[in-house]
């Protein structure tokens, strides 16, 4: 488990990521680079945005931002998009990983997932382009995004390159307990999106009762039970000061039986689509 905002977990691969990252979904371009500079500033590694969230170009000016400002490398940080997955073939893939780096203005990407996968499990030739470009070394690992566990297991009957990370909406009326069973015997991380529920959490009285009593928030709470688990943890704010209140979850712990009361509130309940449904027409 990590200890502080810079802290990491190793990969399959050996690549290094942060255990706790800033993701820019749902705001807007105009936003981002401001948010995103703010992050690094708070001391955020890990950003994750993705080609359909239309903030790629943000996102990297607020890199650019955020590196000049911290006197920070480019290595010292941790980069992830996502394409979007609707039937492309191998080189409709190549051409929009390099549409996503161009837009964030950069050399190389850290970790490149599929953001979701089709209703017919159609993501080999998209995978294996992916491949193509981790082994030629633009990308330094390759992850999956809502995959359900017979997508990973179609997937992994093919793949050369294992995923390192399945990111999944987990929060604790979702604790997707079979598919993080899953990535776990298969030494894949699970990265948790929507970890507050859309803020449908807030009003819960065990999680209230519980933050009372360590003089926290109820998102706090939350980010610390996702830590506890080992759950990688994606936040997000488009309030900058809201990214330090985010990160203040490493200066208590929560008990075995608080954490099993929080476990108890799960009810394989969605705030999004559940990947078997979903409709990728955008």
């Amino acid at each position: 488990m990590i200890q502080n905002l810079q802290d990491t977990v190793t990969l399959n691969n050996g690549v290094k990521i942060p255990g706790m990252g800033l993701g820019v979904f749902q705001i807007p371009d105009a936003d981002t680079a401001a948010i995103v500079e703010a992050g690094i500033k708070a001391g955020y590694r890990l950003i994750d945005t993705a080609a359909v969230y239309g903030n790629e170009a943000g996102t990297g000016e607020g890199i650019r931002r955020g590196l000049a400002a911290t006197g920070l490398k480019r290595e010292d940080l941790f980069v992830t998009t996502k394409v979007w997955n609707d039937g492309l073939n191998g080189e409709q893939t190549k051409a929009a990983f390099e549409e996503s780096l161009t837009k964030l203005g950069l050399d190389y990407l850290d970790l490149y997932l599929i953001h979701w996968p089709s209703k017919d499990a159609n993501f080999k030739d998209v995978w294996l382009a992916m491949e193509d470009l981790y082994k030629a070394g633009k990308i330094r690992a390759l992850g999956v995004s809502n995959f359900e566990p017979h997508h990973l297991a179609a997937l992994l009957s093919y793949a050369t390159v294992k995923p390192v990370i399945n990111q999944v909406e987990t929060h604790p009326r979702n604790s997707q307990t079979a598919v993080r069973e899953f990535n776990a015997a298969h030494d894949i991380l699970t990265q948790a999106w929507s970890p507050l529920a859309q803020g449908t959490l807030f009003d819960n009285p065990t999680l209230q009762q519980i933050a009372a009593a360590h003089h926290k928030s109820v998102a706090q709470v939350i980010f610390r039970w996702d830590l506890q688990h080992d759950i990688l943890l994606l936040t997000k704010s488009a309030k900058a000061s809201r990214l330090v209140d985010n990160a203040a979850i490493f200066d208590f712990t929560l008990s075995d039986d608080e954490m099993a009361q929080i476990d108890a509130l799960n009810q394989d309940h969605r705030v999004g689509p559940h990947p078997d449904e979903y409709n990728f027409e955008l």
